[in-house]
């Protein structure tokens, strides 16, 4: 019996060229800022770098065939986020977004649209399977959050702001298409910062928008063109690159990880751990009820900021770094941005793809130190 592959085997050969003799596997990056264009104007051809291009083709295709919905390209994970927020918001509209998650996305809304006339209203994760939406133009909300790991249903959501007229947009950078598919479940809008999991190499700043409605995808890919936020092609063709390998690398950190959070869970060094693969975790259920992984991002508290520091300096194979998501295994105490409610002994920690029984040891070696 026939079936469709699963979206890991997709992502292989996503948005590649047609296979034929004589056709590379992958194209390569096109280097273009200009096209031959006779005659009158053809939209169905490139004219112009900063109107489209081929290696922007081939990866939208193929992030389109792996999200369920028409992709837009960007340079950058928070020119997605600018991207959405700028092109479908007008004076009067009230945004929605967590208090809890991607902090330069509410100084963007704060400091750039706010003054044109935008309404903005924050709300805690764990809040939001109890909110009504009324009044919500557009939410743009994470789940699972950043850096607490709290969920919230996205179907559920997605029912109770279209009852209302709005729209729902989900960041869904910390699992990306491969552990939750927002399109699938009833969101109009997915996002990802591309820089993190999917790119995967610490190499490329880069992020996408996808949609189910065409009219949404063009007034997006039309603030793409007009204000110029727009990606080059050599970091088009690595994400792109990229996305051959992302399901192996998903399914080792993910599962690292768990092993990593039952051990964390255990140790006596250790105050709390939120992970969603923890049965005993918050946002287990929901995690369960829609996630195909529990992740990579494990997020734990040490008694002091000074515990937290010392852990640090003690992991042989961790990098301290702001980030998440790459082959390498990151960490940080989170609270040294200065971010509300974060106690300051938490660490927010990315498992890479290091051998699960290395990077264990190496975490438990260091916290036997403190």
């Amino acid at each position: 019996m026939t079936r469709k592959p699963s979206l890991a085997s997709l992502s292989i050969n996503a948005g590649a060229p047609e296979a034929k003799n004589g056709n590379a596997f992958r194209r390569g990056p096109e280097f273009a800022s200009t096209f031959h264009l006779s005659g009158d104007v053809d939209s169905q051809v490139y004219q112009y770098g900063r109107f489209g291009q081929p290696t922007w083709t081939s990866l939208e295709s193929g992030l389109a065939e792996l999200e369920g919905g028409d992709t837009v390209i960007f340079p950058s994970g928070m020119s997605a986020a600018s991207a959405i927020l700028t092109s479908l918001l007008n004076p009067g509209d009230t945004v929605l977004l967590p208090s809890d998650g991607y902090a330069p996305v509410r100084y963007y809304t704060e400091q750039y649209l706010v003054r044109f006339g935008i309404k903005l209203k924050t709300i805690a994760t764990q809040d939001i399977d109890s909110f009504d939406f009324e009044g919500i133009t557009l939410a743009l909300l994470e789940t699972p959050s950043n850096p607490m790991l709290d969920t919230f249903d996205i179907h559920k959501a997605a029912t109770k702001i279209h009852k209302h007229g709005g729209l729902l947009a989900i960041d869904n950078t910390t699992l990306t298409f491969l552990g939750q598919q927002p399109l699938a479940l009833g969101a109009d809008i997915s996002m990802s910062a591309d820089t993190k999991a999917v790119n995967g190499h610490s190499d490329v700043v880069f992020g996408h928008v996808s949609t189910i409605d065409k009219s949404i995808s063009d007034k997006i890919r039309d603030w793409r063109k007009a204000s110029g936020n727009i990606p080059g092609p050599m970091e088009t063709w690595l994400v792109h690159r990229s996305l051959s390998t992302l399901d192996v690398r998903l399914q080792r950190m993910c599962d690292t990880a768990m092993l990593l959070a039952h051990e964390l869970n255990s140790h006596d060094k250790v105050i709390s751990v939120r992970f969603p693969g923890l049965a005993s975790d918050p946002s287990h259920a929901i995690a369960k009820q829609q996630q195909q992984l529990f992740g990579f991002i494990i997020s734990f508290e040490l008694e002091s900021k000074e515990a937290a520091d010392k852990f640090l300096a003690a992991c042989q194979l961790v990098y301290v770094a702001t980030s998440f998501g790459g082959v390498h295994s990151m960490a940080e105490r989170r609270a040294r941005w200065g971010a509300d409610k974060i106690a300051q002994g938490v660490i927010r920690f990315s498992v890479g793809c290091e051998r699960d029984d290395d990077l264990i040891n190496d975490v438990m070696v260091a916290l036997d130190s403190l």
